[in-house]
């Protein structure tokens, strides 16, 4: 029998060693990591106890404007005296608002606030009789609800704002938090091209996996189908997919200037249940809001969507779509009707930008910022018609409207105004007509559309008396066919009788001879 060599059948001891050691300090590396992972973690949803000192506003702030008033909080901007910069200040009632709730929210967005696209949060907090007051980053370009035309955006600058945001998002679902609050208000513009947006309100992020209660204060058409569905005072676990949801119908905005449907209610709006039809691959027809997607676009929006929130796409999988085309045909950019209306030359309308406030999008109207003294001061306006309306058919009669451009009017028509005033009307009318012409009022680009507000009527009547028209013929010719098969049954009927009439003479006739012939022969 072969003797085999010790050497070859046993590991040297120094390699032994060595691997041993390589393993040991690999698995000592992994541990520390997650150590230090843990750690993070912990101390970002460790709610600290906070001792908030007193203070006036007025002890080391100058109030420029209020930017925002609603029913939780006022939102001002602010002059530092001390440091000379400008900040915005967020004041929340202390009566609608507990301090564990305030310290949860000025905690993480303070914890969350060194990602580039979270709202900075400064380390200053303080109440007064009436508030608890924390210090934010002022955003001088307002937010995306101020922003987004009647059409939506360029697809360039939907998916830079879709980048940016599923990076914030991305970011906070890896930390185990979940926004709640995903909509249009609380996400701020800094920059006119969106190369630089931020995510704000962290009034409602909660940590994943933890029961929670609806939040009434989102727009239900924000809301994921397994939020809906949730009953009054009933408690449900807190997932991510449910900002997926939300960023999928931001996006939409985005580029649309609507929201793709009033509810994710497939029984009681007709619009969410066309796209349940053909997410679910029931049907093959695309529904009517989404044809002008490409195909690549769609089947993001097909996975964003998903009515099953365990299959539903992640937030950041938006960027493997980056790449691709999303737009089928042109979209149509929108302006607000103050830039129209400035541009017809109406000086002396307010210019506005703005902030969002604590958790009442409702009460709010956004104007877009132009030039004036005070580029830095924002304000906004309760107008509850422009934020719940994204026809852009009614965005265009307002903004005709404001041009006072009426239905029957057009470049040129003067009316019973001054010859002054008439110059100024022309002038407006044919900014007016130019915008609508160079902006492609819809996709499909038919001059209908540039005159849908004196053609819509019209057309419609016309169809009614097209219709009676075509009614009127009908009974017409069924009542002449009628008469005419009348007629030609009476004249058979006339024909019939009088054969029978010469007939029955004929026979008399014959009868009469038969009988005089027979006397004769007797």
């Amino acid at each position: 029998m072969r003797n085999i060599p010790a050497s070859g059948g046993r590991m040297k001891l120094s390699e032994s060693k060595s691997d041993t050691s390589i393993i040991a300090n690999l698995y000592k590396s992994i541990n520390n990591s997650y150590r230090r992972l843990s750690n993070t973690s912990n101390v970002l949803h460790r709610i600290p106890d906070m001792e908030i000192p007193s203070m006036a506003i007025a002890d080391e702030y100058d109030i420029e404007k209020m930017i925002a008033e609603g029913c939780f909080a006022k939102i001002y901007l602010a002059h530092h005296r001390p440091t000379g910069t400008t900040v915005v200040l967020k004041a929340i009632h202390t009566e609608l608002t507990s301090l564990k709730e305030f310290a949860k929210e000025f905690h993480y967005n303070y914890q969350l606030s060194h990602h580039p696209n979270i709202l900075s949060c400064y380390q200053v907090k303080f109440q007064t009789k009436e508030y608890y007051v924390y210090a934010q980053e002022h955003a001088p370009c307002g937010d995306l609800a101020a922003n987004v035309g009647a059409s939506g955006l360029p697809e360039s600058s939907c998916k830079r704002i879709a980048e940016q945001l599923s990076s914030a998002l991305g970011f906070m679902h890896l930390k185990g938090l979940v926004h709640r609050d995903l909509k249009l208000e609380n996400v701020l513009v800094f920059s006119p091209d969106f190369a630089r947006i931020k995510l704000c309100d962290f009034g409602t992020t909660t940590r994943e996996g933890v029961l929670v209660s609806r939040n009434n204060k989102t727009w239900t058409a924000f809301l994921p189908p397994e939020v809906l569905d949730v009953v009054k005072n009933e408690r449900f676990i807190c997932k991510a997919s449910a900002d997926s949801w939300q960023f999928g119908i931001v996006l939409y905005v985005c580029l649309t200037g609507a929201t793709p449907w009033k509810s994710a209610d497939w029984v009681r709006d007709a619009k969410y249940a066309a796209f349940m039809k053909y997410q679910k691959r029931e049907t093959t027809k695309i529904p009517d809001n989404f044809r002008r997607f490409t195909p690549r676009l769609l089947r993001a929006f097909r996975r964003i969507f998903d009515h099953r929130d365990e299959d539903r796409a992640k937030v950041t999988d938006i960027m493997k779509y980056m790449k691709n085309r999303w737009m089928d045909g042109k979209i149509a950019t929108s302006k607000s009707a103050s830039n129209i209306a400035s541009a017809g030359g109406r000086p002396g309308d307010p210019a506005s930008q703005q902030h969002p406030s604590h958790q009442h999008p409702h009460h709010q109207h956004h104007h877009q910022p132009h030039t004036s003294s005070d580029q830095d001061s924002v304000k906004y306006i309760n107008h509850r018609e422009s934020r719940n309306s994204f026809d852009g058919k009614l965005r265009a009669r307002r903004m005709t409207s404001a041009g006072l451009l009426t239905p029957d009017s057009g470049p040129g028509a003067s009316g019973l105004l001054p010859t002054g005033a008439a110059d100024q009307q022309d002038a407006v009318r044919t900014k007016v007509w130019g915008w609508l012409e160079s902006n492609d009022l819809s996709c499909s680009g038919s001059v209908d559309d540039l005159t849908f507000w004196s053609t819509k009527d019209t057309k419609t009547l016309q169809q009614q008396q097209q219709q009676q028209q075509q009614q009127q013929q009908q009974q017409q010719v069924h009542l002449q066919r009628r008469q005419s098969a009348v007629g030609h049954h009476h004249h058979h009927h006339q024909q019939d009788l009088i054969s029978f009439s010469e007939t029955h003479s004929t026979l008399v006739r014959e009868t009469r001879a038969t009988i005089t012939s027979g006397r004769m022969f007797k």
